[in-house]
């Protein structure tokens, strides 16, 4: 079992700056990938970013591309997206997960990861 802890997110005005952070606990070396997910109001759960256990190589959806950063610090097992940018199409709830066999086929999908925050809200004003 892996436990995720997520803080951060807010209210922050379009042009602006946030920074989410995700700390997992429990069977973590069982986890080979940690990723962000979002979900608006009336819409699914989206994929935003993700990062390998291996190489750490990240990967991020268009629509955030040049504008967010994920990064993974194994030692504390914690992953961060740093937003910039921001716009109000930002807002929603974001979603830190984990999973075991998480592929660079597979982690477009909320389906794919078997660990969940309980989500943080980022709000971004026009």
């Amino acid at each position: 079992q892996v436990l995720l802890v997520e803080s951060g997110g807010g209210l922050v005005q379009a042009g602006g700056s946030l920074e989410l952070s995700c700390t997992a606990s429990g069977r973590t070396s069982s986890s080979n990938a940690m990723a962000w997910f979002r979900q608006a109001p009336g819409k699914e759960r989206e994929f935003v970013a993700a990062v390998l256990r291996s190489g750490g190589t990240a990967y991020y959806d268009d629509s955030v591309k040049g504008r967010f950063t994920i990064s993974r610090d194994m030692p504390v097992n914690t992953v961060v997206l740093q937003m910039s940018s921001l716009k109000p199409e930002d807002t929603a709830v974001y979603y830190c997960a984990a999973g075991p066999q998480i592929s660079q086929l597979t982690m477009l999908y909320a389906a794919a990861y078997d660990y969940w925050g309980q989500g943080t809200q980022v709000t971004v004003s026009s």
